[in-house]
């Protein structure tokens, strides 16, 4: 006998007593979304790879390492599967011209893609809830988007997050900032690390987010941006931090903050926890005025943010949260050569007046099947037999609390289940 198939390093199932926390946690973030008035958008997994080579940037490690690409067999197209959400979203919008219709509030699910050692909260398809403001000018809807993170912890039940807070600047201001630090980089640069070597030129700024802990103290004392912002830049970063103030959310300003992705200008954030070892950043995002452009489309500003699921669940989990898998309202038992007929109907009746409700299949004794009945978590077990298809009723045995067994018309019984809830 061969072996069974295995799932890909890094691409994980799903399993029903894990499900239930994503359940739960769609349902919230469906809400919230809805609160705020951004709507749903879905866009497909594979897209055409240069959409993310123009937007990430091709000096990326996403680019260059950890994107899983290849070519189309029957055309010859390169395509790539989706690593982030947020030029899919871009190229939607462009192609159905939704920013004629005016500024655009978007937020989408889903699984996005990276070549990644897997670990802890980490993994090679993981999945993401975006959320994307288009069309929108000013400090406050960078405030806005920020408000809405803190607003989810709080529906997630979710604590010690910290927000951290940086200004990228303008386009000529990293420029400036650019040459200083290649400078600065250059004159050490036999204490770079061979990651650090090969982004001194391509992409320095990188260099600057370093995890290797020996560079740290090179890198706290190279030339930070925040000294190279003018006055606009720095009039938008102000405006931000005035909001947050004003709202009561906490934060840090973090130099060294960059993100991964080239496509971001003035705002960047990070929500960030201790609680998820070297995985500690659960959502990021900022600004990326320029995107929209270098796609296509007309000058416009944006604003967005990604967080990762995965970390979002093991953190509520790390934080002691429980979730119990759901419970049907009745579990139907059956015995009997006319009883199953009678059973499905019933089932049927007491769904449509809404209970949930699972029905015995497969035969079995008595006993054994009001062992499954109790097993099920309902609250109350529906007992047919021949007896109760003659009558056309229904016994019902309270399987939680007090109270004896009831027999009733198949039109009271609904009433009857649903008072036990109490």
């Amino acid at each position: 006998m061969s072996n069974p198939i295995q799932a890909i390093r890094g691409m994980n199932d799903i399993l029903p007593e894990d499900s239930v926390w994503w359940l739960r946690f769609e349902a919230i973030v469906r809400e919230w979304a809805d609160a705020y008035g951004y709507r749903n958008i879905r866009t497909p997994i594979v897209e055409k790879t240069d959409l993310f080579v123009r937007s990430i940037g091709e000096v990326t490690d996403i680019v260059e390492k950890e994107m899983y690409s290849f070519e189309d067999s029957l055309n010859g197209d390169k395509l790539t599967l989706r690593p982030e959400g947020t030029a899919s979203c871009l190229r939607a919008v462009l192609q159905a011209n939704l920013l004629h219709q005016g500024p655009q509030r978007l937020y989408y699910t889903g699984p996005m893609f990276r070549h990644e050692r897997p670990q802890k909260g980490r993994y090679r398809q993981f999945h993401q809830v975006g959320v994307e403001a288009l069309g929108f000018n000013g400090p406050d809807v960078d405030a806005e988007l920020i408000l809405m993170t803190a607003d989810l912890w709080q529906r997630l039940g979710l604590r010690n997050i910290q927000l951290q807070l940086n200004t990228l600047g303008s386009a000529d201001e990293r420029a400036a900032h650019r040459e200083q630090l290649i400078r600065y980089l250059e004159a050490h640069q036999e204490q770079l690390d061979e990651d650090s070597r090969r982004r001194l030129h391509s992409n320095p700024l990188r260099v600057l987010d370093t995890k290797n802990p020996e560079l740290q103290a090179l890198v706290e004392a190279a030339p930070k941006l925040i000294d190279f912002i003018g006055d606009a830049s720095r009039l938008h970063f102000d405006g931000l931090q005035a909001l947050l103030r004003q709202a009561g959310i906490d934060f840090v300003i973090n130099p060294r903050l960059v993100r991964g992705l080239d496509y971001y200008n003035l705002t960047v954030f990070e929500w960030v926890t201790t609680e998820l070892g070297s995985q500690g950043t659960v959502c990021g995002g900022g600004r990326y005025d320029t995107l929209v452009e270098m796609l296509g489309g007309k000058p416009t500003p944006a604003c967005g943010f990604g967080m990762g699921i995965e970390r979002l669940l093991l953190l509520m989990r790390e934080q002691g949260q429980e979730l119990a898998q759901p419970a049907p309202d009745a579990y139907i038992a059956c015995f009997g050569d006319t009883a199953t007929g009678f059973a499905l109907q019933a089932a049927q009746e007491l769904r449509r007046a809404g209970l949930a409700v699972q029905m015995h299949c497969g035969g079995g004794s008595f006993k054994s099947q009001m062992r499954k009945a109790d097993a099920s978590g309902a609250r109350v077990a529906v007992i047919i037999g021949d007896d109760e298809v003659a009558a056309q009723k229904l016994s019902i045995k309270p399987l939680r609390g007090e109270g004896a067994q009831q027999t009733l018309a198949l039109a009271e019984a609904a009433a009857y289940i649903r008072q036990t809830e109490d």
